[in-house]
């Protein structure tokens, strides 16, 4: 821009002292000022149009970009959710297949259960089930430390917590 100094500035408040007079001058130096003023402000708005069109240019090219790559990426999904697909079918088909030829395999080579083994699997049922009702008598549970009757949770946690056997009526807070 132009360089005005002090001395510079002076010499035309002078010049325009001498031209224009001293009863005009109050009002040509507030027009000047506003003049100066919108020039500024014009300018400011030029400034700040052209930013906002450079960032909306650089956001159309970020969106362009993001667009691009969602849909290369959504391509090579649909590709590997086809390839996925394709490989369990032939899995499936290949169990399949094995499948077939172990059942027909299995047909001939079926053994039917005697009646001693459906005997024996019966008594062996109940032996274990009787195991599991039966009772322990309360002087084995004394003595073993196992559980005599079911406690809740809230119980447990008064039992077990730490100062629960004083009677203090402090809390914690």
């Amino acid at each position: 821009m132009i360089d005005l100094g002090l001395s510079k500035i002076a010499i035309i408040g002078v010049v325009a002292l001498i031209v224009i007079g001293p009863q005009k001058l109050p009002k040509v130096a507030r027009m000047a000022g506003t003049l100066y003023g919108r020039a500024q402000r014009y300018l400011h708005d030029i400034k700040s149009e052209v930013s906002r069109e450079i960032e909306l240019d650089e956001l159309r090219n970020l969106h362009k970009e993001v667009q691009d790559r969602a849909q290369s990426f959504k391509n090579d999904v649909e590709s590997a959710t086809s390839e996925f697909g394709s490989s369990v079918t032939s899995h499936v088909d290949e169990v399949e297949a094995l499948w077939d030829e172990r059942g027909s395999h299995e047909s001939a080579h079926v053994i039917t259960p005697t009646v001693a083994d459906i005997d024996r699997k019966a008594k062996d049922f109940r032996r274990k089930k009787l195991v599991r009702t039966s009772s322990v008598p309360a002087w084995y549970k004394n003595r073993h430390g196992t559980k005599r009757h079911v406690m809740s949770g809230a119980a447990r946690v008064r039992k077990y917590r730490p100062g629960a056997g004083t009677n203090s009526t402090s809390s914690f807070f």
